[in-house]
């Protein structure tokens, strides 16, 4: 199975980056969080400081299935300025899959080109950015394309996770981890 990697910058949102690392690896997912800086130890922007598996430098990409980043303020910013990774967000677009959420396909995929012609959504007020990138934005939760994810903000992070699952392993599974979570009642299309 390829390994998804979830990068976190000082700053991130914590629910959108823990949220899918715990649903990913319920549904047997190899997924690692990758600190953008020189240490593991990264805080996220409500103070709660977590250890990364790896720092950026120590991560091999080169056969990553998703690239996923989480939003929160500053944590997009960070994200943005850490040249690496547009580097390679740029290079996996091509090959592989990209998820974000909240800020971050404003802040990070819409300037690097990667929503440009697709459907997106993002935290509330991000709209503009996205058209201006020429992205299609949609007022939804989540918009699961074939190779990206998009949602708009930390209580989508469950979706999110979901979708990501549902891309990789099938509805079914997606389903199935969904269902041990207690998430009942709908078809897995409302959730994404």
């Amino acid at each position: 199975m390829q390994r998804s990697f979830i990068f976190l910058a000082e700053g991130f949102e914590e629910i959108e980056a823990i949220t899918p690392v715990d649903v990913l690896r319920r549904a047997g997912m190899d997924v690692k969080t990758v600190s953008i800086t020189d240490s593991r130890k990264v805080t996220g922007a409500h103070g709660i400081t977590v250890e990364a598996d790896l720092t950026f430098g120590d991560a091999d990409f080169s056969n990553a299935e998703w690239l996923i980043m989480p939003g929160g303020l500053p944590g997009a910013e960070n994200l943005h300025a850490f040249e690496p990774l547009n580097d390679l967000l740029r290079r996996h677009a091509a090959v592989g899959k990209i998820a974000a959420i909240c800020a971050s396909p404003a802040m990070v995929l819409a300037p690097l080109g990667l929503l440009e012609g697709k459907e997106a959504t993002g935290y509330p007020g991000t709209d503009g950015a996205l058209r201006e990138a020429g992205a299609i934005f949609k007022d939804e939760r989540v918009v699961a394309l074939d190779n990206i994810v998009t949602a708009n903000g930390p209580t989508s992070s469950l979706r999110f996770s979901l979708a990501i699952i549902a891309n990789s392993l099938g509805v079914h599974r997606a389903q199935e981890v969904g269902s041990a979570m207690l998430v009942y009642g709908k078809p897995m299309d409302y959730y994404f």
